[in-house]
């Protein structure tokens, strides 16, 4: 604003001679044009506008004008009124100086997770196996769990460009060391952006806490039951959302204001999917359906909390592989253009101010192995999860104490063969961010059942335990 006002200033003859001559200013013009925001015609242009509008100096020995303080009370009067007209951004100037530099409404943020998780050995059945944390196993130490690069901005006054890429997993996965997260474009249909087109692959609108980001959510994984609807919780969609205008600031304060909440995906949104997941082309040529609403509400005292429903439907295809069991090979039958893919889910969320709960269930069908290992069908699903946290701000920064129970009971479609997954966890753990660019996490899981799904013969862990250790910066 200030160095804005400063170019408006020497280009209409505002500031006395004097200033529109000075080196600092003059320097700054350079530094300007040297970095690109401003071209060498620009430039130039600016300077000479300058030197055209100002004033003659009056000579050295003249004596000043009598009516000093009426000049000076019209200066500042000129200077706020310039201010003004740059707040509107109807300075041509200005304009004509950032046409065709989109790159100048870009910005670029990102965070990332370095983890050690140590797991022992569970009561009865195979090690755990947790898919998505890699940190959890016996040849692991540690590892680069999440390294996001975001570049974000408003190009123009009706697109918005977002692009997330993210180094992860361990150093020995050299297949997922680079990847695309998200790539889309939101389109605005009206000037104050209630209504808005989303075109690209994103996160699928479906829960809560699948759209909270893993920045900002206090355990280290999402919840099986939820993010076993879409894994990666991205794929490539086209979604009409709406949200008013105090619901879209509301949903900016939640993570702003370090309430953990889960972004901007409108109040009611719409839309189609291909189903098939992170990265993955489509398999059937068919679409899913998705609708979903969710509101932020706030009570006069200043305290938010959240009701949401959201459901889907679509078919998905299965990945497949061959199963020897006791001798006997059998490859799994389905049918070829997917099973049946439904849920439908409800989200509560009370935001930590200082206490905040949080509870997610959904139900449907979904493809599952069946028992004799021959086929893959829709069967019956279930499950959510329920979270208590609390916000305890410090001198030595913010506590988040936290316990999160999540339960699961369905087929792991996702997985090759789409097997079983029976799920019964409790973790206990707590976040110390003692600057905001560092968060520290530190966590106990308690496994009474998990399914191993990663190959046959799908067994269940029992009776688990691990502990995790997390250090996130944010840049």
């Amino acid at each position: 604003m200030v160095v804005t006002s400063l170019l408006l200033a020497v280009v209409f003859g505002i500031v006395p001679r004097a200033h529109a001559s000075n080196d600092a200013l003059l320097k700054l013009l350079r530094i300007l044009r040297d970095r690109g925001s401003i071209s060498a015609q620009e430039y130039d242009d600016l300077v000479a506008s300058a030197d055209a509008d100002t004033p003659p100096a009056a000579p050295p020995a003249a004596a000043p004008p009598a009516a000093v303080v009426p000049a000076t009370a019209e200066v500042a009067a000129r200077l706020q009124a310039v201010e003004a007209q740059v707040a509107r951004q109807e300075s041509d100037v200005i304009k004509k100086a950032l046409a065709n530099k989109w790159y100048e409404r870009i910005g670029l943020r990102g965070y990332t997770q370095f983890r050690f998780t140590g797991a022992g050995d569970p009561d009865s059945g195979p090690a755990l196996e947790v898919p998505a944390d890699r940190s959890v196993g016996q040849s692991e130490a540690f590892v680069l769990r999440r390294g996001r690069f975001i570049l974000s901005g408003d190009v123009t006054e009706r697109v918005a460009l977002y692009a997330q890429f993210d180094f992860n997993a361990s150093t020995g996965a050299a297949d997922y060391s680079l990847q695309m997260r998200d790539l889309y474009a939101d389109i605005a249909l009206d000037p104050d952006k209630a209504f808005r087109v989303r075109l690209g692959q994103s996160k699928v609108p479906f829960g809560w806490v699948n759209l909270q980001s893993s920045q900002n959510r206090l355990a280290m994984e999402r919840p099986d039951a939820l993010n076993s609807a879409v894994e990666g919780e991205r794929d490539y969609g086209a979604y009409f959302m709406w949200a008013s205008p105090e619901a879209r600031r509301r949903f900016r304060d939640l993570v702003s204001q370090g309430l953990k909440g889960s972004g901007d995906y409108g109040v009611a949104a719409v839309g189609v999917f291909n189903g098939q997941g992170l990265n993955r082309s489509d398999q059937n040529g068919d679409f899913h359906l998705l609708a979903r609403a969710s509101y932020p509400f706030k009570r006069p005292g200043g305290q938010y909390f959240e009701l949401g429903a959201h459901a889907y439907r679509g078919r998905f295809v299965s990945p497949t592989q061959a199963i020897t069991d006791r001798g006997v090979t059998i490859t799994p039958a389905r049918e070829a253009d997917g099973v049946l893919d439904e849920r439908v889910g409800v989200t509560a969320i009370v935001y930590p101010q200082p206490l905040g709960i949080e509870a997610e269930w959904n139900v449907g069908r979904g493809p599952e192995l069946s028992t004799d290992l021959t086929r893959i069908s829709a069967t019956r699903l279930h499950g959510g999860y329920l979270q208590v946290s609390y916000r305890r701000p410090a001198s030595r920064g913010a506590w988040f104490p936290f316990a999160r129970w999540q339960y699961f009971d369905g087929g792991r479609k996702f997985a090759r063969n789409a097997p079983s997954f029976r799920l019964n966890e409790l973790d206990l753990g707590v976040e110390v961010a003692r600057w905001t660019e560092l968060e520290l996490v530190m966590s106990y899981t308690r496994t009474f059942e998990r399914s191993r799904t990663g190959s046959f013969p799908y067994a269940i862990s029992k009776g688990g335990n691990r502990l995790g250790f997390q250090v996130q910066w944010n840049y």
